[in-house]
């Protein structure tokens, strides 16, 4: 099966790595990215580790109303910038959305593929999640299903590296502001909560109300570690068995008895999860990690597009983290 697949927002992070997954996946076949401040350039230009096959071709200026005859579109553009402009893309091309216009939208599918698989095939217009909702909701997800934890007054300690405020970022997020430093950010209203709030009331059957998320900017360039505090009698034991069998044929998420590390996901697409409880203190402590690039971005993106496809769920996403 060859799939002709475009990415728009290609000199971005999360169209970068999308590239790179894209390029070397067995349906995926690239013929089409846009792009703005990059137009008129050709993709080696841009990356010069480019595969050869792909080297020439030329990054065209974003514009939905002249694509070429694609199969699936990979959009990666800020939170703001897309709405508009997908809705002009015609039905036939499948769309995955990596940027935040889609999340819950009308017609388009929340895109949690390792929790709601069966929702995501065969659809044409999916959602990814964010990168912090990603690490968040996998480590959640078997807990609120059981029952072993409330919904309400769930407290998330997130960190992320730099590289998930995207190329874009520099100004506030730059070499020079985050060396040697931490910081959090986005108090009380960060992009990603409504859909952690939806997220977790569907999954939990209950109300969400009391959430708190609070982001922290480390410097590291890719990578999401969040810790999670919640309200539940549940043993630890109870946690990493329903964990477990939640878990049992999803080939992305790993299941550990050890506290997760960012750098045990680096440029891949797997989600680590773990827990550790005590029933006395009614509380509960899920932790997830994954790279925000990878199941946080453009990992997800192509497990999800595998999904539309009916491809097996693996294709293009089977490397090895980068380790060290």
């Amino acid at each position: 099966m060859s799939i002709r697949t475009g990415i728009v927002g290609i000199s971005g992070f999360g169209g970068g790595e999308a590239l790179r997954l894209i390029a070397s996946h067995p349906s995926f076949d690239l013929v089409y990215a846009a792009g703005e401040g990059s137009a008129g350039s050709r993709l080696v230009d841009r990356f010069p580790g480019v595969p050869q096959a792909l080297a020439g071709l030329v990054i065209e200026k974003w514009d939905p109303e002249a694509l070429p005859d694609l199969d699936l579109l990979f959009a990666s553009l800020p939170t703001g910038a897309s709405a508009e402009a997908l809705a002009a893309v015609p039905e036939r091309v499948k769309i995955v959305d990596i940027g935040g216009d889609h999340r819950y939208a009308p017609g388009w599918i929340y895109g949690l593929a390792d929790v709601w698989p069966e929702q995501i095939r065969g659809r044409s217009r999916v959602a990814n999640p964010g990168c912090f909702p990603a690490a968040t909701l996998n480590a959640l997800a078997p807990l609120l299903a059981t029952g072993l934890i409330a919904p309400g007054n769930i407290v998330i300690d997130a960190k992320t590296g730099i590289s998930g405020a995207g190329r874009g970022g520099g100004g506030s997020f730059g070499y020079a502001q985050s060396n040697e430093n931490l910081q959090p950010y986005g108090l009380l209203k960060h992009v990603h909560m409504p859909e952690m709030v939806t997220t977790i009331e569907r999954l939990g059957a209950g109300s969400a109300a009391g959430l708190v998320f609070t982001p922290h900017l480390v410097p590291m360039t890719r990578g999401v570690l969040v810790t999670i505090y919640c309200r539940g009698s549940a043993t630890t034991e109870q946690c990493m068995e329903a964990a477990r069998n939640f878990y049992a044929e999803r080939p992305f998420v790993r299941v550990t008895d050890r506290p997760p590390q960012t750098k045990w996901a680096t440029g891949s697409n797997l989600s680590f999860v773990s827990y550790a409880a005590d029933p006395q203190r009614d509380l509960v402590i899920a932790m997830g990690a994954v790279d925000n690039l990878g199941k946080g971005a453009a990992g997800h993106a192509v497990q999800n597009a595998n999904l539309i496809f009916g491809l097996p769920e693996t294709a293009g996403l089977e490397g090895a983290p980068v380790w060290p």
